[in-house]
């Protein structure tokens, strides 16, 4: 007796869809180069030489299923990956013929099979790792800038990434952070850095004010207000929330948002050598946002001339 076609798969299974449907977004999308020579050769553990014939590609397979499935091909053989039983997230190798995989066809042979084929799973999910880790949005985000309900039906608004007097509380708290010990804090001894953060007046913002922004914070969590007392505790959790916020409008966005809009003409004359370290940083991030832009088929047509806006939809992928 002997195998010619056999199937070994790895099940990872989700408590909630909603994640699993995320991740398989993101593994659409990463999966687009997996079939290039080398990732095969890690896959499959088989050399990809000159001489190879057969597929050497990855495919998106529409099979009237709640998700496509993906399948990458050597030989006669493949893996694939598919949603199954609606939270599970099934990666499947597969063989036509098992001489590909370097094993014997006879029954006896059929333990290192297994452990061939297991092999296949784990490198295909190992190249996945990056994705397969924690960096699933689950829709934190979006909760923080939805409005809270307190249990006593209070509405207080969310977080926002720009608002001005969110972030120079934020600002203020990062800053607070660095004098010890900042393991509590009230509100009088963190108003001096708010006004300073916001560049005005105590009669343009007021403690009343800087209580009422305070609220939001403490409605997501970021802040505790310590029992029987008017000092705050700030955890751990609220400071790196509040140092991402910060640091990704003031260092992020807003600098390549001033480059997209109003770039300065005389930069584009300089020569990179003489930029400064971190300016050629920006334009290499800017560059590599195009490229995943045209990638993911959201790039937008260039003006036809500076004086003259053109609103073009997205290129299609």
């Amino acid at each position: 007796m002997f195998f010619s076609q056999i199937e070994f798969c790895d099940n990872l299974i989700f408590p909630r869809r909603a994640a699993l449907d995320k991740l398989g977004e993101r593994l659409l999308d990463a999966n687009r180069t997996i079939g290039r020579p080398n990732k095969i050769t890690v896959i499959f553990g088989r050399k990809v030489t000159k001489q190879y014939r057969g597929k050497l590609q990855t495919e998106i397979e529409e099979m009237n299923l709640p998700n496509p499935v993906i399948r990458s091909h050597y030989r006669n053989g493949f893996i694939k990956q598919y949603v199954r039983d609606h939270l599970i997230l099934r990666t499947e190798a597969a063989g036509n013929n098992l001489t590909d995989y370097g094993v014997n066809k006879a029954v006896e042979h059929l333990p290192a099979l297994r452990d061939k084929l297991s092999a296949i799973n784990n490198n295909y999910l190992n190249i996945q790792q990056d994705i397969l880790e924690t960096f699933v949005d689950r829709g934190q985000l979006q909760r923080l800038a939805e409005p809270t309900i307190t249990a006593t039906g209070k509405r207080i608004p969310g977080l926002k990434l720009d608002n001005p007097r969110q972030l120079a509380l934020m600002h203020a708290l990062v800053r607070f952070a660095q004098i010890p010990p900042a393991n509590t804090f009230s509100t009088g001894e963190i108003y001096p850095y708010l006004i300073a953060a916001l560049s005005c007046t105590a009669e343009q913002y007021s403690l009343a004010s800087l209580r009422y922004d305070l609220s939001k914070l403490r409605a997501k969590g970021l802040v505790e207000k310590l029992p029987r007392s008017r000092r705050y505790r700030w955890p751990a959790e609220g400071y790196s929330v509040c140092l991402i916020f910060v640091k990704l409008f003031d260092r992020v966005f807003a600098p390549l948002t001033a480059a997209l809009l109003h770039p300065i003409p005389a930069d584009q004359a300089l020569p990179n050598r003489k930029r400064s370290p971190l300016d050629r940083l920006y334009q290499r991030l800017t560059d590599a946002l195009d490229h995943l832009l045209r990638a993911l088929g959201l790039a937008f047509a260039r003006p036809v001339n500076e004086n003259k806006i053109l609103v073009d939809a997205p290129i299609a992928a």
